[in-house]
């Protein structure tokens, strides 16, 4: 009997798929320390078969399929590109890293800490017990695990009906900022007394320079970070680790190598960074999450010291500023500044939120004032007026879509963001028949300040400082006497391309969490009404009211972990930032890649 070519390739096909699958079940924080020991096959088959024919699993197989086509597409372009004559192109490659190698900047200890396991560390504090069992903070999502539950595969950003498939006996708590901000405050008190200009990076995270501690302390690196990590844990009996290196890219992962409770140190040495760059798979960079990672792996690139050998396709594949990020992994180049969240230039004022699937004018309408109300809340307290409005939505499909315009004047106000972005909401209504989506999100870009010039400034006198009751916005006819101040552009330090990477990475692992909260509480539901035989045509989750109530608490709850894990973050960067070539296009379509 002959076999069927088509059958073969078709069932190569559904294979292929089956494993890409498999993958991305394993979730957004693979990378995660203490998964080294695990074995990940094992998990992913569990989570294949324990989530099969559930949300969660059609949502995942939903985006590995648009992935899938994505890269097709991305294959189709290279093999084309292959045909041609890339020299031109190779040679700029080649230029660019001779322009980045003379600014390499080897005088600087940068040092990044990371709290072990933060909530988890500080729900132990409370209740001793659970050192000897595996725990998770976070009911719908789990926000972080202690290493005994990772053994089993759990890990933060896991839906939690799937980490008690992985590990029955989990115990799972609420969170509780309140007594985490506390004990981080505790943890910058003493960081501060090492780099006084330390930077935030999240709640449980900061980024230092101990360049000058070290020389005045006549002090090796390493000694002053294991000082400080000692007197973190003496002083908050919480643990840190750390990692040592000549910039913030190198800092951040190489605290990872030796968590929980150490540190590692790369050398100051161009050799040894190139050594550790070459073998370091892409996805250990901050800013290469599982699907960009998927994306390097179908053209060739695993490591990043693949990236050189195929410099000359990645601008036509990927984007001009996916290129320059990628050449500086392959570099191992980053900042070696590090300054306070608050002295950085904001780029963009945003808020956006995910929910059950929504469709319909009004539904959608109502959502839309709403965002705008909220925006306006945050731009009021900034002090900030917008020249660009962008409109962001992420479809039932999972594709993630912009569109923006340019106001006849600067917007703060609810009413302004909602009139000039419901054109462009009904233009996508007409677009897309029976719009349906899960997110909708309002950003203004080219800030200008609505805080009131300082006359006497003018004249050289000191700054001063603005009075209750003139440090609100100025209104409309104050607004018509000058020109507003723009506040655009790069710091003096200026701007590398890993950075909007880096944001964009946690806006989209954020957008993930929101997701994964509500799917996780809809099989909640659907497991207790059918345990109870109530699982009928009237009280389908996709109908029943209690559904939507689920969705509107997981929201909420996703907000509070945004409050939480964001209240750091720092405001220089535009939210949503894409990685195609075409980010400046308001029709690109973007899909999520976290």
């Amino acid at each position: 009997m002959t076999a069927n070519p088509n059958a073969l390739e078709h069932d190569g096909q559904d294979s292929n798929l089956h494993d890409t699958l498999k993958y991305s079940l394993l979730g957004p924080s693979l990378t995660k320390s203490g998964q080294d020991s695990v074995d990940q096959k094992k998990v992913s088959d569990i989570i294949y078969d324990a989530s099969k024919g559930s949300k969660f699993f059609a949502h995942e197989e939903n985006r590995d399929k648009l992935l899938t086509v994505k890269i097709e597409r991305i294959l189709e372009k290279k093999a084309r590109l292959e045909k041609l004559n890339l020299t031109r192109d190779q040679k700029k490659a080649d230029e660019y890293v001779a322009e980045l190698e003379l600014s390499r900047d080897l005088t600087q200890t940068v040092v990044h800490v990371d709290c072990d396991a933060f909530y988890a560390a500080v729900e132990e504090l409370d209740r001793p017990e659970l050192k000897l069992v595996p725990f998770a903070v976070g009911k719908g999502v789990l926000t972080t695990c202690n290493y005994h539950a990772r053994k089993f595969g759990c890990r933060s950003g896991m839906a939690g009906f799937v980490a008690k498939k992985l590990c029955p006996q989990l115990i799972q708590l609420p969170l509780n900022f309140e007594k985490y901000t506390a004990k981080a405050r505790e943890v910058r008190e003493i960081i501060s007394q090492y780099d006084p200009r330390f930077e935030s990076a999240s709640i449980d995270e900061a980024y230092l320079n101990i360049t000058a501690y070290c020389e005045s302390n006549s002090i090796r690196p390493e000694e002053a970070v294991e000082q400080l990590r000692k007197e973190v844990h003496e002083k908050t009996k919480v643990t840190i680790s750390a990692g040592i290196a000549a910039n913030t890219k190198l800092a951040k992962i190489c605290s990872n190598i030796n968590k929980p409770n150490g540190q590692y140190r790369l050398q100051n040495d161009r050799g040894a960074i190139m050594t550790f760059m070459d073998t370091l798979p892409t996805r250990k960079v901050n800013g290469v999450g599982r699907v960009f990672e998927r994306e390097l792996d179908a053209v060739g690139v695993k490591t990043c010291g693949d990236i050189y050998q195929y410099r000359q396709y990645l601008s036509k594949l990927f984007g001009e500023k996916a290129f320059k990020f990628l050449i500086q992994c392959y570099l191992g180049l980053g900042r070696t500044d590090t300054q306070p969240a608050e002295e950085y230039e904001r780029k963009s004022i945003g808020t956006e939120s995910t929910f059950a699937d929504l469709s319909g004018h009004n539904g959608l309408c109502d959502k839309l004032e709403k965002t705008a109300q909220e925006l306006e809340k945050d731009m009021v307290k900034a002090q900030f007026k917008g020249k660009t409005l962008v409109l962001k939505v992420k479809l039932h499909t999972y594709e993630v879509l912009t569109r923006q315009v340019i106001p006849p004047k600067a917007v703060y106000l609810a009413g302004d963001l909602y009139k000039y972005s419901l054109p462009m909401l009904s233009k996508l209504e007409q677009e897309f028949k029976g719009l349906t989506l899960r997110l909708m999100g309002l950003r203004c870009t080219h800030l200008v300040t609505m805080k009131k010039p300082d006359p006497l400034a003018f004249f050289g006198y000191p700054k001063v400082r603005n009075s209750p009751a003139s440090s609100g916005p100025a209104s409309e006819s104050n607004e018509s006497k000058g020109e507003p101040v723009e506040t655009g552009g790069s710091s003096s330090s200026g701007v590398w391309p890993s950075e909007d990477f880096e944001e964009a990475a946690k806006d989209e692992y954020q957008e993930e969490l929101e997701e994964l909260e509500i799917l996780s509480q809809l099989e909640e539901l659907e497991s207790q009404q059918f345990n109870e035989g109530k699982l009928d045509s009237e009280t389908k989750p996709e109908s029943g009211g209690l559904v939507k109530e689920a969705a509107r608490e997981a929201s909420s709850a996703s907000a509070s972990v945004e409050k939480g894990k964001g209240q750091l973050k720092r405001g220089r960067h535009d939210s949503g930032k894409s990685r195609s070539g075409l980010k400046d296009d308001p029709k690109q379509t973007r899909l999520s890649f976290n």
